[in-house]
């Protein structure tokens, strides 16, 4: 049997689950970014940044990706040669090539949110820096380009963190081309599930409001979505046969892996949001309580998706 010390730490481990927390905030900042630009452009009614589910992007989304880089730089060997990496780029490098799509998207997610918020920005500043206001009212010109660049970086980066992991060819479980699309829509439950939480509960948004209505519709297709693309994941593993058959059994035929598969990911992260959204009526559901308890079951089924896939694919190797 499969003790805790022997899942966590083997022989064949090289990521631990310090990456899976880097993983889980830049996914659930992608996915917050992609929700709160279509609200932006096809819900809310009024200016934006009134509105709470804007608000918690407008801090989640920086939040997630800073705290996610710093703690992918603290972790390395010698953080303090990590300039290098975001200086000096590798077209053939995978992670360097992640560390430009950051930068990128980081310059733009801080320009998408200062236009937006310019009035009170412009108020905080005062008449000290007038070049800022100029340079705001200049970019405001451009806001829908400025919507669909930060909306197709924001795919690219949820999209970018399975990338990273299938690009390690001597793990079957990781290197498999599905892995991407499950990663991308992971970063849409988790970002639905983080604007939802931290929109209602901090930023006071109405729970009755068409914003807070529409990421409720969409969480349902979404997860059900990220089920089947589960499916097809572990379903391609074991009829491509050899290693990768072994590597899918090794996951999730039993023992510890397999426990916090079913149980955590499936059941308590996926099925059970789903379930409660199902049998409750209108008026629970944009219930304070219950949209606490839905998106917090959301967000550590993500989490822990995530460790599962670092974990149990370097369990196996080619």
């Amino acid at each position: 049997m499969t003790t805790f010390t022997d899942a966590f730490y083997f022989d064949a481990l090289v990521w631990d689950w310090i990456i899976a927390v880097y993983l889980f905030l830049a996914g659930m900042s992608a996915g917050a970014v992609m929700i709160a630009i279509y609200l932006k452009r096809n819900v809310i009614q009024g200016h934006p940044s009134m509105n709470g589910i804007i608000r918690a992007t407008a801090v989640l989304a920086p939040l997630g990706i800073i705290a996610g880089l710093l703690i992918l730089i603290f972790h390395l060997t010698k953080p303090l040669s990590f300039w290098k990496i975001m200086i000096f780029y590798n077209p053939t490098s995978v992670m360097s090539m992640g560390v430009m799509l950051f930068q990128i998207y980081m310059a733009v997610l801080f320009a998408w949110i200062a236009v937006m918020f310019r009035t009170e920005l412009v108020r905080l500043l005062g008449s000290r820096l007038p070049v800022v206001d100029k340079l705001l009212r200049w970019l405001e010109g451009y806001e829908v380009g400025l919507d669909r660049l930060l909306g197709l970086l924001a795919l690219l980066l949820a999209a970018y963190t399975g990338f990273l992991l299938s690009a390690l060819q001597t793990f079957p479980l990781l290197n498999n081309p599905v892995l991407p699309l499950l990663f991308l829509f992971s970063s849409l439950s988790s970002g639905a599930a983080a604007c939802l939480l931290f929109g209602v509960l901090v930023f006071k948004e109405s729970a009755h409001s068409a914003s807070v209505r529409w990421v409720h519709r969409i969480e349902r297709p979404v997860v059900l979505f990220e089920l089947f693309v589960l499916f097809a994941f572990f379903i391609g593993l074991y009829f491509d046969g050899g290693q990768s058959q072994v590597a899918a059994m090794a996951a999730i035929g039993g023992g510890f892996w397999a426990s916090w598969f079913w149980y955590g990911v499936i059941g308590a992260g996926m099925l059970l949001p789903l379930s409660l959204n199902a049998v409750s009526s209108e008026a629970v559901r944009h219930n304070k309580a219950f949209i606490m308890l839905v998106t917090s079951l959301s967000l550590i089924g993500v989490l822990m998706l995530r460790t599962f896939i670092l974990y149990a694919g370097q369990m196996t190797t080619i």
